[in-house]
């Protein structure tokens, strides 16, 4: 556990009040850590993956002997002394090889965490084409009903959302959007079922990154072709700890309105108006 430590001056006060919790968060902080043995595949799949969340990653660059699903305070050490909220965690074993663990965190604790195999990797470098301008929010297209019905791809889904999401944006510029990943998943096993435990039963997933090209279309609305960036990985699903339900309703508890914004209308319920999921 760290000591609370009182502020002793303005500069490191303001530090301190960055730190505490936001009515709208910033970009989360992703902490990428390398187990006792790390191959060649899964320090590239790293590599890449920080590469698409600069400048809100870190990596650790020592080699550190840890098992999350084991023992978890490291991780809850690391999380309070980094200010960080997501851990990427990669190790690799004969028992389960290129394996990487995706960690999420609420007040300094482990919230939830999922556990993949990379099965097959194709780096950025590999992709002659333009990347993404690091910092950009990218446009996540998921491409499957099971993201919205099984338990454990849904639990996939808002982690990773969280993980390439950045900041918080009250509009959106057509000419500010320069890449999109598609998150699809394989064939669906005839036998799948929505309360499956068994991880050989779940499909894999793909993860692809296109840059957007916008081209002249003869009417004021650009034509859109995706090129391929990279990387592109596919996954296997393996061990995941849900999130505690009691610990998962504060996380989610939204502040109250305040005085003001009451005085404004903010949060009343419009009559004959529907908003569908796109916000539209």
């Amino acid at each position: 556990m760290l000591r609370v430590v009182k502020p002793r001056n303005a500069r490191s006060k303001r530090a301190m009040e960055a730190r505490e919790p936001k009515e709208v968060e910033d970009a989360r902080t992703v902490i990428f850590v390398k187990g006792t043995h790390t191959g060649e595949t899964l320090n590239a799949v790293m590599k890449d993956l920080i590469a698409l969340k600069r400048p809100h990653a870190v990596s650790f660059s020592k080699k550190n002997e840890i098992r999350p699903f084991e023992d978890s305070s490291s991780l809850d050490f690391w999380a309070q002394k980094n200010d960080a909220s997501l851990f990427v965690v990669g190790q690799h074993s004969k028992k389960r090889p290129n394996n990487l663990v995706f960690a999420r965190m609420y007040d300094n604790r482990v919230l939830d965490m999922i556990e993949v195999g990379v099965t097959k990797f194709i780096p950025m470098s590999e992709f002659k084409t333009p990347k993404c301008t690091p910092g950009h929010r990218p446009l996540i297209h998921f491409a499957s009903d099971l993201f919205d019905s099984h338990p454990r791809f849904i639990q996939l889904k808002s982690l990773l959302l969280d993980f390439f999401n950045g900041e918080k944006m009250e509009a959106v510029c057509l000419t500010g959007l320069e890449y999109v990943i598609s998150i699809s998943l394989g064939p669906t096993p005839p036998n799948l079922s929505l309360d499956s435990s068994s991880d050989t039963e779940l499909p894999p997933v793909h993860i692809r990154a296109f840059t957007l090209k916008l081209l002249a279309s003869g009417v004021r609305t650009p034509r859109v072709e995706l090129v391929p960036m990279g990387p592109s990985i596919d996954l296997t699903m393996r061990r995941h700890q849900p999130a505690d339900p009691d610990v998962l309703k504060r996380a989610m508890k939204q502040p109250k309105l305040k005085q003001d914004e009451i005085s404004k209308g903010v949060g009343k319920r419009v009559k004959n108006v529907e908003v569908d999921e796109m916000g539209d």
